[in-house]
């Protein structure tokens, strides 16, 4: 190869671009993540409109397809608006007319469809070759002057046409008729209003500009829905229309009816927005069968072309309040979640209500505007031909003379315009009049014309002109257009009065919760159980099966959360209420009917909790002595399938759970009787998924049985209790602080007459304690009852269990939670003498 040619590899090397891919891939995904934003997700602030509805909307008005034509098959609607101008599939341009048809998605339709459009029960529409539509009059007011150079066009995906970039939108249709989508990154969810109430809050700001969002609530109320229904509650509207963001509740509109033989049913005539009404009836059904809602005898779908109509029958003696609030806790409610984002200029914005009302007034200016320019150069033109025609009519016998003695056409047009100082294009009509315009009636009526033209530029000069003329223009613009489709409102506002829960049905009272290692659970009033001197045998507490044996004892409230951990790391929520009440020689409810546990799968630490402040963790002590903490946000939104709390090594599991704050210390103590404590700053907080780290080291054969969380109040002690009901209460004072990971110091001694120890608690003296025994005997007891003493003692009786019987659980009661307690109560009970120390 010559030496002067180049080399063709050298050319393509040095035709590549070297891109870091991170660079690559980042602007690739900006680029893609604002086309989806831009171009198909969001609508435009200006016209309410996404480009598949404007596009839509335009191939219609180019087809002739108004309000006053014939039906067109939408099959010819959707091939001219994919071929000319959305080259997206007409599967999805078929799917936006529907929707633009349906009065049940659309506050005003903005299309006239004819056949079978789809239904409240999610049934699809038929096939786009049957039905069809055409525009319906209100969309044609988004179109109104489009053709007055209103607005921008652009080129069509193949330059062969022209398309608007935005509509110019005679009404807010943004908000009149509401708009959802999802982009890249963000969503858009924009509930639909009523006409007149828009356009009144639209010339309010108009008039003052400084209105406030509350001035403009004044006009608009609240979200209109298509289907009616209730908005609960107003201070949610506020919030949405103040910040463009907020969660509204909308009820179901319902009434309840007396019915045959004193029985009532409920009758639902509106349904919320977006709500598929045969789902809801089969979900009513499908928890009536399941016995989550009790009290319905029969479910009927009444509805018809005239509207909906769901009856609900009720059983005889059920209680209509219970029926009817679980209904809307689960069915006939639901949470409307406002985002108010569009594009403005391109980029999209979370915008107020006031905010949305000032684009859209600009818009409407620059409308406007662009319009009277528009129609003033066209009534200057025609004013100028009058001119030259007046002109002529008045020379008509000069002018007659004139074109013909001239050669040619060409001849007689410059003729004319030497002779009369007409303009090329005077001179041009004038040569195509013909001679009957020049009657004197013809004369007339030309003068006439004139003068309108002339009222009109005056007219159109004074828009230009003025600012408050221009606005004056819109404003009686928005009122023809309300005058023409304002209607009444279709949603009401009503107060949230609040609902009768299940829950408030529920009477608030401390109750005992009881948990057998084969977890049957039950809870009882813990009125049940009076208190008792130190050393009772107490009274039965729960008949456990053969073989099995009770594993966990504590206080709630019927309407605290609790955290149920079980040995395989795993947490699930539920409310105490939700545990059956039953009675003391009862055995309780398998555990699996009420949690959805696993196999083999055992509740082994349960935490009473209502909800978790700022700062505050869920601390975990496992066997093997690892301790953990999680912060206690990570366990907001719990599954009912459960959620992982802790990642557990093979064999250990989950022993005792404490609610910390981050300034407390941690006391571990182990079933041989040491403890050891430390700063809860010594663990780390970390993830659900997480292990933990090493809290205490243990010796052979030794293993955790408890946690505690203390800030060592004034005068707390730690107690101590044994398997073999020995108990003993010590100043947490004498605990001194360590490092996390160390041996620890000797709490109590353990031995065959005590035995291991079952658990610890940070008690003041005043509390009281619920101790029950693995085979159901159950104590209640005062803290000042057990003796305060130092570490390293062997305790007194605080339980006297049988022979073959051992403590299960220990609970901590605290005052505040009992009230006061006669020193004296149950002075006789039964005390057995023993040791009192050893």
């Amino acid at each position: 190869m010559s030496s002067d040619v180049p080399d063709p590899t050298d050319v393509q090397a040095r035709a590549v671009e070297n891109v870091r891919i991170e660079d690559e891939m980042e602007q690739s995904y900006i680029d893609y993540a604002m086309s989806v934003i831009a171009g198909r997700a969001l609508p435009r602030v200006e016209d309410g409109l996404k480009p598949v509805h404007r596009r839509i909307l335009y191939a219609m008005h180019e087809m002739g397809v108004s309000s006053g034509s014939s039906h067109r098959k939408s099959s010819s609607i959707v091939g001219e608006t994919m071929g000319d101008y959305h080259p997206h599939g007409d599967s999805a341009i078929y799917d936006t007319l529907v929707r633009m048809a349906q009065d049940f998605s659309m506050r005003y339709p903005l299309v006239d469809g004819q056949g079978n459009f789809g239904s409240m029960d999610g049934d699809p529409a038929a096939a786009q070759r049957y039905t069809e539509a055409r525009m319906s009059s209100i969309s044609e007011e988004l179109l109104s002057d489009i053709d007055k150079d209103t607005v921008d066009f652009s080129a069509n995906y193949d330059d062969r046409l022209q398309e608007p970039d935005v509509l110019p939108a005679a009404f807010p249709n943004l908000l009149v008729n509401g708009s959802s989508g999802i982009a890249v990154g963000m969503s858009t969810n924009i509930p639909p209003h009523n006409l007149g109430e828009v356009i009144d809050a639209t010339i309010e700001l108009i008039d003052d500009p400084d209105a406030t969002v509350e001035d403009l609530m004044d006009h608009v109320k609240g979200p209109d829905f298509p289907t009616g229904a209730n908005i609960v509650g107003r201070d949610a509207i506020y919030s949405a229309y103040k910040t463009g963001r907020g969660r509204i509740r909308v009820r179901a509109e319902f009434e309840v009816e007396e019915w045959k033989s004193g029985r009532e049913r409920i009758v639902v005539t509106e349904l919320p927005f977006q709500a598929n009404k045969a789902r809801l009836v089969e979900r009513i059904a499908e928890d009536v069968n399941e016995g989550e809602i009790e009290g319905i005898s029969d479910l009927r779908d009444e509805s018809d072309r005239d509207g909906v109509r769901i009856v609900i029958e009720l059983k005889r003696g059920a209680n209509t309040e219970v029926v009817k609030n679980r209904l809307l806790e689960n069915h006939l409610e639901r949470t409307f979640g406002v985002i108010n984002l569009a594009l403005v200029d391109g980029q999209p914005r979370v915008l107020s209500l006031k905010e949305t009302l000032e684009e859209y007034v600009a818009h409407r200016r620059e409308v406007v505007r662009r319009r009277s320019e528009y129609d003033l150069e066209e009534a200057e033109d025609r004013a100028h031909i009058l001119e030259g025609r007046l002109t002529a009519v008045e020379n008509a016998d000069d002018v007659v003379e004139l074109i013909r003695n001239s050669e040619t056409r060409s001849d007689a047009k410059e003729n004319l315009q030497d002779a009369y100082d007409f303009s090329q294009d005077q001179a041009d009509h004038i040569v195509r009049m013909q001679l009957g315009s020049l009657t004197s009636m013809e004369t007339t009526e030309i003068e006439e014309e004139y003068e309108e033209v002339q009222a009109e530029i005056e007219r159109l000069n004074a828009i230009l002109e003025s600012e408050e003329e221009l606005l004056s223009v819109i404003k009686d613009e928005l009122r023809g257009i309300k005058e023409e489709y304002g209607d009444e409102r279709r949603t009401s506002i009503i107060e949230d009065q609040g609902t009768v829960t299940h829950e408030d049905l529920i009477p608030e009272e401390e109750v005992f919760v009881v948990m057998t290692e084969d977890d049957y659970v039950k809870r009882m009033p813990i009125d049940q159980f009076d208190p008792q001197g130190r050393g009772g045998k107490g009274i039965i507490g729960a008949d456990v099966k053969e073989g099995d044996r009770v594993s966990t004892v504590f206080r709630a409230n019927t309407h605290d959360y609790l955290l149920c951990f079980t040995n395989q790391g795993k947490v699930y929520q539920l409310k105490t209420y939700e545990i059956p009440e039953m009675g003391r020689t009862a055995r309780g409810k398998s555990a699996v009917n009420i949690l959805d546990l696993d196999p083999g799968e055992d509740i082994t630490a349960i935490v009473d909790t209502d909800a978790f402040g700022d700062g505050e963790f869920v601390t975990m002590a496992t066997h093997h002595g690892y301790v953990k903490r999680t912060g206690g946000e990570e366990f907001d939104n719990i599954r009912s399938t459960g959620i992982i709390a802790a990642d557990l090594e093979e064999g250990d599991e989950l022993v005792d759970v404490e609610v910390t704050d981050g300034s407390q210390d941690l006391v571990i103590a182990t079933e041989g009787g040491m403890t050891i404590r430390f700063d809860e700053d010594e663990v780390r907080a970390m993830g659900r998924n997480a292990r933990g780290v090493n809290g205490i080291k243990l010796q052979d054969d030794d293993a955790v049985a408890g946690l505690v969380a203390t800030d060592e109040a004034d005068g707390q002690a730690l107690l101590t209790v044994t398997r073999n009901g020995y108990g003993k209460r010590t100043r947490l004072s004498e605990y001194r602080t360590q490092s996390r990971y160390g041996k620890g110091l000797i709490d109590i001694k353990t031995g065959d007459r005590n035995g291991p120890v079952t658990a610890v608690k940070a008690v003041d003296d005043d509390d009281q304690l619920v101790m029950m025994s693995e085979d159901g005997q159950i104590v209640r007891t005062r803290v000042d009852e057990i003796s305060t003493v130092g570490r390293n003692t062997m305790g007194v009786i605080v339980m006297d269990v049988e022979d073959g019987d051992a403590v299960a659980s220990v609970d901590d009661i605290p005052a505040a939670a009992t009230g006061d307690v006669d020193a004296d109560a149950d002075a006789d009970a039964d005390v057995p003498t023993d040791a009192e120390e050893n």
